[in-house]
């Protein structure tokens, strides 16, 4: 009878202490990226930014321990599909990471079918933020349309009557252009869409040149948009046609490549490496002494991604299959955006702030992103009213 009641005390042990083992096992968090082609760079900020924030919890965040798990999409959306897929299967129910809207696409449906959850740093393409919206679907960036909303905003204020907008013909391209207008209050002389891989917009610069308006608008992001500011300023368009792009489309390691030809640019960004808020400042230094590098808005919306998924691991104790308590705390959003102002609207997209941006040269002669003031303030995502939360 002891002997029983012995064995069964140190069963009753052995099941409680796997169990403690099993409880403290890190969060997995699928992140999905793009780190090859020319677009590469901007996923290494992304990861680079997210990852800056598991260093600085010590390998956690929420004080929950966490294992990213970072995989190549290639700029695929059949690539990011593939790996969500398996990821899935393997029992992973978090993710993040994708920088392109056709790759999010495709990769959505899998996650929150699945009961997983998905928390966007970079890609919102508006079908999401309307009648597809989600429970489980959050974006800590912006709703694709909403940026470039301020850039009509921009337009406006810089008094630019007739301007030529430009774009790949794709989900966030069409959802640019479409942003643009819904604030613009000029003439839209012409809508050019161009391929998602063109390096050569030569035929793009002589219709602009025919066109002569007021300004041009244009979304071009990565390698195109290096490739577009150099060969418009080759052209001389940029002496007589002044350019307003999204940050996408002239972002910091952007302007490396791009050199002279960036001088005197007008962008609009919900962020820039001299936003004057609480915690950036802190932010763009501990980016810099990690990675060697000034940290890009793909890094800051990251780095806020990571905190926020934070704020929502420390109210469920990492336990994922607390998942309404995961959720409820992700819409409070209580944690320090590097942005400023951030909140939720109904669809789980961001309430918050979008400034206009010069580049300038610094005392030192070198082209930064001097911030002038906010374009639109506490904007609302224009897609939540179609959103019928389940």
């Amino acid at each position: 009878m002891l002997r029983k009641i012995a064995l069964g005390c140190v069963a009753s042990a052995l099941m409680a202490l796997g169990a403690t083992a099993q409880a403290q096992d890190p969060v997995r968090i699928g992140f999905i990226t793009t780190l090859s082609t020319p677009a590469g760079y901007l996923g290494e900020d992304a990861r680079d930014g997210f990852n800056l924030a598991v260093k600085q919890g010590g390998g956690k965040l929420g004080g929950v321990a966490v294992n990213v798990i970072t995989e190549d999409d290639g700029l695929k959306p059949a690539n990011g599909k593939q790996i969500v897929d398996r990821m899935v299967a393997d029992g992973v129910r978090l993710f993040s990471g994708v920088i392109f809207s056709n790759v999010s696409t495709a990769i959505i449906p899998s996650i929150v079918n699945a009961g997983g959850f998905y928390v966007s740093p970079n890609a919102g393409p508006s079908p999401f933020a309307g009648s597809r919206c989600d429970k489980n679907y959050f974006v800590a960036s912006y709703e694709n349309s909403a940026l470039h909303a301020s850039g009509g905003a921009a337009a406006n204020e810089l008094g630019y009557k007739k301007v030529v907008l430009l774009a790949p013909n794709y989900q966030a391209g069409r959802d640019a252009l479409a942003g643009f207008k819904r604030e613009y209050k000029g003439e839209v002389v012409a809508e050019i869409y161009t391929k998602l891989d063109q390096s050569d917009f030569s035929i793009e610069m002589a219709r602009i040149r025919d066109l002569k308006p007021d300004a041009i608008y244009q979304f071009h992001p990565g390698g195109l948009g290096i490739n577009f500011a150099k060969q418009y300023a080759a052209a001389g368009l940029s002496k007589t046609i002044p350019m307003v792009l999204p940050v996408f489309s002239m972002d910091g390691r952007m302007l490396g490549a791009t050199g002279d030809a960036a001088e005197g640019l007008y962008t609009v960004a919900l962020w820039a490496p001299t936003l004057d808020v609480p915690g950036n400042a802190e932010f763009v230094k501990a980016f810099q002494a990690e990675y060697g590098r000034t940290p890009t808005h793909y890094a800051a919306t990251a780095y806020d991604t990571a905190n926020l998924i934070g704020s929502a691991l420390k109210a469920n104790g990492g336990d994922m299959a607390k998942a309404d308590e995961f959720r409820a705390a992700m819409r409070k959003a209580e944690f320090q955006p590097v942005r400023g102002n951030f909140a939720f609207d109904t669809n789980h997209h961001p309430v918050q702030d979008y400034y206009l941006i010069r580049i300038e040269r610094n005392d030192k002669g070198e082209l930064v992103q001097n911030v002038q003031r906010k374009v639109l303030q506490n904007h609302k995502d224009h897609f939540a009213p179609e959103c019928k939360m389940n």
